[in-house]
């Protein structure tokens, strides 16, 4: 009788021990796949990892600069490059040309683009307000090229369309070739030239500048936020947009809206999404207390042309009847990443058009409205024909040490 419960009581302890061995490795699996489907960020740079910075700071109401670095050397946009996408994308829909619910034809080019993408399928459409909230949110690049290829036949085309619109607008050391700002040794542009942009594309479409508010976007599914950490993260950014590339480094355009001041910012070659954003927080901070509070300077327009309805107009851009005043920040020693320029006294000026009257449309969803027949000089367009490109001058071409990031092989364009 003892030797059956001894018996007994080695095989509840056989069992026990069994049970707890299975229970662990058990364990140990769950968290090799927890491991698995939760792979640790991959480091894309080394320590050496040093883009070219500049950055600029504009208080919009004044017109004037309040802080500024190197806001006038060459670099690459990265993804920036699709604020300009937007801004004619834009123009179609104030024009009436195309519908927020226009559908967009998707060629095999545009959906071969590298990440980020949407992952649109070729022979399929996305309609124009989808394709909006994809370049806005996950800074889309097979959505930039459907854009292109629908407003004017081929990406090239619309390149030219940019650049000519860049340089009615002022900026004049900022040259595009594609639509996405994927790399390209002759895509460049200034922190001055993309502050322009910034506060031009609100001035000239307050309802639709609200696009780039977007928190997230689902699309087919999948849901997808928008890469520009600012938003909801401090106070009174409004938007605009990310980018990046290897040759860039991290950049950021941003519109602060705060106790009736507003600035217009822009960090070109941080060397990390979170030293990026770091350095905009601390140029926000800084410098929007200086801001004024009451506008003084007028809103940012395009240089008077010739009407041609988005025909393309050949030759160099006319100038503007006037200008807006824009005071560069004092002294022109650049300073690191981190420091800050504390004067903006200098009464050296930078030109932009003269703004003219026009009509916004009431609602995003609404068909947009025609300028007055009463209005002043009729808004026009300036764009470029293909057969001839704009030649990138050789004063703005980036040297050999400034291109020494430059990857061999196309990378990802924006975060």
């Amino acid at each position: 009788m003892g030797a059956r419960i001894s018996r007994w009581r080695s095989l509840v302890l056989v069992g026990a021990v069994a049970t707890l061995t299975l229970a662990a490795a058990g364990s140990d699996e769950a968290q090799a796949k927890g491991k698995r489907e939760h792979p640790r960020p991959r480091t894309i740079h080394g320590p050496n990892y040093h883009p070219l910075y500049a950055d600029i700071v504009i208080d919009d109401k004044a017109g004037v600069v309040l802080n500024e670095v190197g806001a006038d050397e060459p670099r690459h946009p990265a993804s920036l490059t699709k604020i300009m996408t937007l801004y004619l994308l834009f123009e179609e829909l104030e024009a009436g040309r195309l519908k927020l619910d226009t559908p967009l034809p998707i060629s095999t080019r545009a959906s071969l683009q590298n990440p980020t993408k949407l992952g649109l399928k070729p022979n399929q459409t996305i309609n124009v307000e989808d394709a909006i909230k994809g370049l806005v949110t996950k800074s889309a690049n097979d959505a930039a090229v459907v854009v292109a290829e629908a407003m004017a036949g081929s990406e090239e085309e619309f390149a030219a369309r940019m650049t000519a619109k860049a340089r009615a607008l002022g900026m004049a050391r900022t040259t595009y070739v594609n639509a996405s700002g994927l790399p390209a040794d002759a895509q460049i542009t200034t922190a001055r030239d993309q502050a322009l942009l910034g506060r031009a594309i609100q001035h000239r479409f307050p309802v639709y500048y609200q696009y780039f508010a977007t928190p997230s976007f689902k699309y087919k599914g999948a849901e997808m936020r928008n890469h520009n950490n600012l938003l909801g993260n401090v106070k009174g950014v409004d938007g605009i947009k990310t980018g990046y590339t290897e040759a860039s480094g991290y950049n950021l355009t941003s519109s602060v809206r705060r106790d009736d001041r507003h600035i217009v910012a822009v960090v070109l070659g941080g060397t990390s999404n979170g030293a990026r954003d770091a350095r905009m927080r601390q140029l926000i901070e800084e410098h929007l207390v200086r801001a004024a509070t009451v506008r003084s300077a007028p809103i940012v327009a395009e240089a008077t042309g010739t009407e041609s309805d988005g025909a393309a107009q050949s030759g160099a851009p006319r100038a503007a009847a006037g200008a807006v005043a824009a005071a560069p920040a004092t002294g022109g020693t650049a300073v690191a990443m981190g420091d800050s320029d504390a004067s903006a006294a200098s009464v050296k000026v930078e030109t932009v058009p003269v703004p003219r009257p026009r009509v916004q449309p009431a609602k995003l969803a609404a068909q947009t409205t025609k300028q007055p027949a009463n209005s002043k000089a009729p808004r026009t367009r300036v764009t470029a024909k293909a057969s001839a490109p704009i030649a990138l001058p050789s004063a703005y071409t980036l040297t050999s040490s400034q291109t020494r990031h430059i990857e061999r092989r196309l990378t990802p364009s924006a975060p």
